[in-house]
């Protein structure tokens, strides 16, 4: 009896995908757990694999094709097993057409593939229900603990053999630069499978850096095709995102905007001093990251700004997940770095970076970008010096960083030049008054004016 492939919900606020591209082709042999299809989601390029082994009998949607989740992609079952046409996914791009609608010749009964429950509570993203709640990071496993990396012998592997590998272990080995050869597999018939990767690095040299396969998506604004007056690109899943987000944060939300002007000079000097010390034994520390440090020691003195609007209630959080938001090519994304009040400036900038990396990339998981408590989004790189940023609900507070520029003002007295930031925070007026921001936004401007407070 043929299975059905579905449209998975790969991510919490995902209501359709995109087949990016086929990895199986009809008539591939399919075991559990191998990946069919790339589908981009809201977020990200998600990987849908087979919950059912045999042959892939049927594509029934293309690749590029938009579906709807829970829709037919896709039918596996016993090599030659007669199928019909089959009622398909109704795709909606332009360029897919569904098969029509047959049934079968014989009646069978279908397995019944399980997909994740979209009504459960989830973090931050818009369909989230008043009941959210964010999932903890998994806490890094111990040298002792983590799991051994055992390595074949050269000779095991004849010279030109195909290494046999899960595709997403293949993925993972490009990725990290590892060689496949000298890694023996856990898997069935010696197969390595993405555990045998874990803590690969640490034994094998990398030979090339990583390197990531950027996501297949239309450009945001195409050239102009000579003898055309425009050029239709259809809406990838992020900027739908985007566009349901904001509606549901600039109608009904009521904002209002307070802009702090901070002293940098200190700041400046200390990062300076961080670069010096660090030279080559870690990730350099960035403003961005010194404006996440602050923010968070500050969340923690002032919860009132650290909160969630929840229609019913208002949810203060006691712990403090910053949402730092990354460009992406389609749109933005908001990865979160967790209990960043208690981490130090190096580990958030480790972090910063790895997450702004596989965002740009589109390789986040959904645990990645969601839960977070407030939100920073910084344009001072681009030479921006004032703006205002969007709250990302249910979070109620977000702040706009501006460039750091020379000024001539008077300080102790005396005009001088000084190193000076615009910060402009967002506030939820239904959850933070004017007072409760702008004693928030003391307090950020206090320690990056002070930066030993941030070691403190």
């Amino acid at each position: 009896m043929a299975t059905k492939v579905v449209m998975e919900a790969l991510s919490p606020t995902m209501e359709e995908g995109r087949l990016v591209e086929w990895k199986k082709g009809e008539g591939d042999p399919v075991a559990v757990g191998d990946v069919l299809a790339e589908v981009e989601t809201d977020k990200a390029v998600m990987e849908l694999v087979a919950r059912a082994g045999g042959t892939l009998l049927k594509q029934v949607v293309p690749a590029g094709a938009t579906v709807p989740v829970s829709e037919l992609v896709a039918l596996i079952g016993e090599p030659g097993e007669a199928v019909g046409n089959g009622v398909g996914a109704q795709p909606r791009s332009g360029r897919a057409q569904a098969a029509a609608a047959e049934p079968p010749s014989v009646e069978a009964k279908q397995a019944t593939q399980p997909t994740p429950d979209r009504d459960r509570p989830v973090s931050m993203p818009p369909a989230a229900p008043a009941g959210a709640a964010t999932e903890a990071p998994r806490p890094t496993p111990s040298p002792e603990s983590a799991p051994r990396v055992h390595t074949a012998p050269a000779a095991s592997i004849p010279a030109g053999a195909r290494v046999k590998a899960s595709p997403l272990a293949r993925r993972m080995a490009a990725e990290r630069g590892i060689d496949l050869n000298g890694i023996s597999g856990s898997g069935p018939e010696g197969r390595i499978v993405a555990r045998d990767l874990e803590g690969a690095a640490a034994v094998q040299a990398v030979r090339a850096p990583a390197t990531t396969r950027p996501a297949p998506f239309p450009a945001a604004a195409p050239r102009g095709v000579p003898g055309q007056p425009f050029t239709d690109v259809p809406l990838t899943q992020i900027r739908k995102t985007i566009a349901k987000r904001l509606a549901q944060s600039i109608g009904p939300i009521p904002t209002f905007y307070l802009t702090s002007e901070v002293d940098m000079e200190r700041a400046w000097e200390a990062r300076e001093s961080l670069k010096s010390v660090s030279e080559g034994q870690g990730p350099k520390v960035s403003f961005n990251d010194i404006v996440i440090k602050a923010i968070a020691m500050a969340l923690r003195q002032h919860p009132a700004c650290n909160a969630w609007w929840q229609e019913d209630h208002i949810r203060y959080w006691n712990e403090v997940h910053i949402s730092m938001a990354v460009a992406v090519e389609d749109g933005l994304i908001t990865p979160v770095i967790r209990y960043a009040d208690l981490k130090s400036l190096r580990e958030i900038a480790a972090e910063s970076q790895d997450l702004a990396a596989r965002a740009r990339a589109r390789r986040l998981k959904p645990e990645e970008y969601t839960g977070g408590t407030f939100s920073i989004s910084n344009l001072g790189m681009l030479d921006i010096e004032e703006f205002t940023a969007v709250i990302n609900p249910p979070e109620t507070g977000i702040v706009a960083v501006g460039r750091i520029g020379e000024q001539p003002i008077v300080h102790d007295g005396e005009v001088m030049v000084r190193r000076r930031m615009r910060l402009t925070m967002s506030c939820d007026h239904r959850v933070i008054d004017g007072a409760t921001g702008a004693q928030f936004l003391k307090t950020v401007k206090t320690m990056l004016e002070n930066p030993l407070a941030l070691v403190y």
